[in-house]
């Protein structure tokens, strides 16, 4: 496969694609071109083309991809649906690889692929592979990151810093992988300029496998002087309410943010990885030590 130069993002102003627009410029080998609604006002670095489209044409979106090499979804759940559209117009561009919005959970596994709440990433999946076997000039790749370790832990989503009654699932024994959202654009500038190592496959990477109570054992640490009293919930009592109020039409954040617990926490949802892709992608890994000083700032605040 030939050397990818430019690359388009779209959601390059988001969570995710912020890290990834910085990782991408400053590697230095690429150049980039981000894809923006016409009503949108956000801004990027200086050496990012700015081009606004109708992310519901695939013809306005096939008339930005030409010339592009690639192209990286960082789009947000609210706008998962379209994704298929950025698959057309990628191979209608002749943009030879595409990566989903796929950030998160590892949706190679049965049961996460199988919750309600990553209905839209699978449908993506399954059709970029689809057309990948119809189009060989098109190829795509997964990037499976497990959970954002800096929001996660300052939205209290992995650990509860601030109340002093975490929420805790199961046992809170259970590891996961998470990652730094710098390690996020990293990757994208591994599968980049690695593209046939890539090709057509989910890569797997992580900062850390780490678990709730390791992060309880350090905010522990950092509030000596407060009682931390942990609530324990199961996380298949969490997965039952998330269908029943899904079988009354109720499609809520916190009716799909129960789904993701499930995912991150619950047992036989590969949310640890066994092998990883850092090596190829220039992913490197943090300490214990390294995840104290993240959420040292995060306590003292709350505290």
């Amino acid at each position: 496969m030939s050397t990818i130069k430019n690359i388009a993002i779209a959601g390059g102003s988001g969570l995710v694609g912020k890290p990834i627009v910085n990782a991408l410029l400053k590697s230095g080998k690429f150049t980039l071109t981000a894809l923006v609604r016409e009503s949108s006002t956000s801004t990027f670095p200086s050496g990012v083309k700015v081009v606004k489209v109708d992310f519901d044409s695939v013809a306005s979106l096939t008339e930005a991809l030409k010339g592009q090499d690639a192209l990286v979804s960082a789009i947000g759940n609210a706008a998962l649906q379209g994704q298929n559209h950025l698959v057309d117009a990628a191979v209608a561009a002749g943009v030879s690889r595409f990566l989903p919005s796929e950030f998160g959970s590892n949706l190679d596994n049965a049961k996460a692929g199988a919750l309600p709440v990553f209905g839209y990433k699978v449908a993506t999946a399954n059709y970029s592979k689809e057309i990948a076997a119809s189009n060989p000039a098109f190829t795509y790749t997964f990037i499976r990151t497990g959970a954002f370790l800096e929001s996660g832990l300052e939205n209290n989503m992995l650990i509860d810093s601030q109340s002093g009654k975490p929420r805790i699932f199961d046992s809170g024994d259970q590891l996961w992988s998470a990652i730094t959202l710098e390690s996020v654009g990293q990757s994208v500038v591994g599968v980049l300029t690695h593209p046939e190592e890539t090709r057509n496959r989910a890569v797997y990477v992580q900062s850390i496998a780490t678990s709730q109570n390791k992060l309880l054992d350090v905010v522990k640490k950092l509030t000596p002087g407060k009682t931390q009293e942990p609530q324990y919930v199961s996380t298949e009592d969490v997965f039952n309410d998330s269908n029943a109020k899904l079988a009354k039409g109720n499609y809520s954040e916190g009716v799909m943010f129960g789904y993701i617990f499930v995912a991150m926490f619950g047992e036989g949802y590969g949310a640890a990885y066994e092998t990883t892709d850092n090596e190829l992608l220039g992913v490197t890994s943090l300490t214990e030590a390294d995840v104290e000083d993240i959420l040292k700032p995060i306590v003292a605040r709350a505290n």
